[in-house]
């Protein structure tokens, strides 16, 4: 586990932040920091800000277009490059140059090596996803990327990629919340060794003011936030909430200290509605160029 510290002097002991052993070793924070939708011009304030609460996962993409303010907040923190663990993921429209995308996230971030490195989006459209993981597995036999995996990835999709590979992903982060569980993609997902990350995992806020998650913030003396996050990390679930709020950073990492009872989740589970807030992987084309 990560030992973090938070508070306004910052001398309150955080919780410590359980790691998930991904299916070639590495490990990796249960909890991480993502910046999704982060403006460029913020973000190396906005992760200088998580890193002092104490996040040592940050979660972005090419496609955010705010690499470069990652590997800037990393820089002037100080922080030892052994203690981050760093997510990045390849554009749709890159999947047919993944090598050369990559170095262009590796030189934007400043880094000589990422921890974990995505397909964004498998575009079954373009019929490239195959080949862009056979790409990333070069890589990963160069020791250029710690681990390797997918986002946004169906049943099918991952199948198709076992089948096509040599690795078996370490991860496929896919969205999901109260409203929006994803259970059976899940299972599946963990029978075969991929761990299985959120995101949007407070569902955009929308999840937030449900009675059910209402009712157990209360209940258990915590925000809405932190019960939703608990109930994520409950299930051995990657979790990277956004937040600019640094009180709302803080938190957040709170959340790895709250027990909730099987009677606890068996009610957030009710709220499965299948209603999913971002594009359907089935048809999704969007090119992030």
């Amino acid at each position: 586990m990560s030992e973090t510290q938070f508070g306004s002097n910052g001398t309150t002991a955080a919780p410590a932040i359980p790691d998930v052993t991904l299916n070639n070793g590495v490990t990796i924070p249960q909890l991480g920091f993502g910046v999704f939708q982060v403006p460029p011009e913020e973000t190396q304030r906005t992760v200088e800000e998580a890193l002092a609460a104490g996040y040592r996962h940050i979660d972005t993409a090419a496609a955010y277009r705010n690499e470069a303010g990652v590997g800037a907040a990393i820089a002037a923190s100080g922080i030892p490059r052994e203690e981050l663990f760093i997510t990045t993921k390849l554009r749709n429209g890159e999947q047919g140059n993944a090598g050369e995308a990559f170095r262009n996230s590796l030189e934007a971030l400043g880094l000589d090596v990422i921890d974990l490195y995505l397909i964004h989006w498998p575009v079954p459209s373009q019929g490239l996803y195959q080949d862009a993981w056979r790409a990333m597995e070069q890589l990963y036999a160069e020791q250029q990327v710690r681990a390797i995996g997918v986002s946004n990835f169906l049943t099918d999709h991952v199948d198709t990629v076992i089948t096509a590979g040599d690795v078996v992903p370490a991860v496929n982060q896919i969205e999901i919340h109260p409203t929006f569980q994803q259970q059976e993609l899940a299972a599946k997902c963990r029978s075969l060794g991929i761990a299985v990350e959120a995101y949007s995992p407070l569902g955009q806020g929308a999840d937030l003011s449900t009675e059910a998650v209402t009712s157990l913030a209360s209940k258990h003396g915590a925000t809405p936030a932190q019960i939703v996050l608990a109930w994520h990390l409950s299930q051995g679930t990657i979790v990277i909430p956004k937040t600019a709020n640094p009180a709302r950073m803080r938190e957040n990492l709170a959340s790895s200290a709250i027990s909730l009872a099987p009677e606890d989740i068996a009610l957030l589970e009710t709220l499965e509605s299948g209603t999913r807030i971002g594009a359907d992987p089935a048809v999704a084309a969007h090119s992030q160029m």
